[in-house]
């Protein structure tokens, strides 16, 4: 699993709207994905969210920091790098996360599950509501509430 592993991660830290057509080397037809804002499955509906990604960022990449693999499973840490085309364009923007993943025998994808902190990571960084998002944040904190 260890060259599944390898070839995933090096798809991912390449990959380019024109690769995604080509998650199909990666994703079993009936794979399923999920992350903060989408569970889908099925190879299309995959490539449909990497395509919004592609639509609605500017640069977006991944680069992958860890991985543990044990099996058919692994688990990637990584950094996902991007700037948004609306607002603060131009800004860089990172989010770190992970990615718990489940491989067939072919090695390819069959569960693609993301974790990642989408308070922190993205909605604090929005106009309005990033300050909301920080206000709460204060309130809820251990440090200022015995």
């Amino acid at each position: 699993m260890n060259t599944a592993v390898d070839r995933i991660v090096e798809t991912f830290q390449t990959l380019s709207l024109a690769g995604v057509n080509k998650l199909d080397t990666l994703y079993a037809p009936e794979a399923r994905f999920k992350d903060p804002f989408n569970d889908v499955q099925g190879l299309a509906e995959i490539q449909r969210i990497f395509r919004h990604m592609y639509a609605n960022l500017d640069k977006p990449h991944f680069i992958v920091t860890g991985r543990i693999v044990q099996g058919t499973q692994c688990f990637l840490t990584w950094e996902f790098r991007f700037a948004f085309r609306r607002f603060q364009q131009g800004h860089a923007q990172c989010i770190e996360g992970g990615s718990h993943l489940v491989l067939n025998d072919e090695g390819r994808i069959t569960l693609h599950r993301d974790y990642w902190d989408a308070a922190e990571e993205l909605y604090e960084k929005l106009p309005l509501v990033g300050a909301l998002m920080r206000w709460m944040k204060r309130r809820s904190s251990a440090e200022t509430n015995p």
